[in-house]
């Protein structure tokens, strides 16, 4: 049954199947607030779970989608990303355990909604350096500029590729990068040593603003 008539509610609300908005008047927050939610996620995320599982240098929005009803309670939980490596599988795992939020209100009256909530794993390693305007972010049909320092390794002893677009070392001593498609773009890292393999990098791929 929906939880209002067609009179009551506004043409800009979203309510789909057994009375479950997913557009809103407020939308459900995690009890405490935002410094709550951070402090859950320090006590509870394990960020080390993508880094045991060989995750590329960079940083990955996983994005969760789960409904809470009109008493708090979470449900129907599951990931809208697909980065891998344990990532989704550790945000569903703490979602699971989430206590209680605060419903989303429609009208002033609480309702039971959808709630999509991001969650930012970082990894970077001390014996990679990435410097850039913005961390991990390129843009297609630009010059991407970036400085890559390898501990003990010099530059012209790196060896790298992308899994799309071109990297080059300037005059400059910068490393200029040319993408092509939005997405993303995997940077290896190897050196002329052995071809030893250092790292990968992950940069998300945006087009030009």
């Amino acid at each position: 049954m929906p939880l209002f008539s067609q009179t009551e509610v506004p043409s800009d609300t979203i309510m789909i199947g057994d009375g479950i908005f997913e557009k809103v008047d407020v939308e459900a927050t995690f009890s405490g607030g935002e410094a709550a939610w951070r402090k859950y996620l320090e006590q509870n995320l394990d960020p080390n779970v993508p880094v045991e599982n060989g995750a590329p240098i960079g940083i990955y929005t996983v994005v969760v989608q789960f409904i809470v009803d009109k008493t708090g309670v979470i449900s129907d939980i599951k990931t809208l990303t697909n980065f891998g490596y344990g990532m989704e599988q550790e945000v569903i795992r703490i979602m699971k355990n989430s206590p209680m939020w605060t419903p989303a209100s429609q009208n002033k009256k609480p309702v039971k909604a959808y709630r999509k909530q991001p969650i930012t794993f970082v990894i970077d390693f001390d014996e990679v350096e990435i410097i850039m305007d913005e961390k991990y972010i390129l843009y297609t049909g630009t010059d991407n500029t970036i400085k890559i320092n390898v501990a003990k390794v010099k530059k012209d002893d790196l060896v790298l590729s992308l899994s799309q677009g071109k990297i080059m070392l300037g005059e400059d001593g910068n490393f200029h990068i040319n993408v092509n498609n939005p997405g993303k773009a995997i940077l290896y890292i190897n050196t002329k040593k052995r071809n030893k393999e250092i790292g990968s990098v992950y940069f998300i791929v945006k087009k030009k603003k």
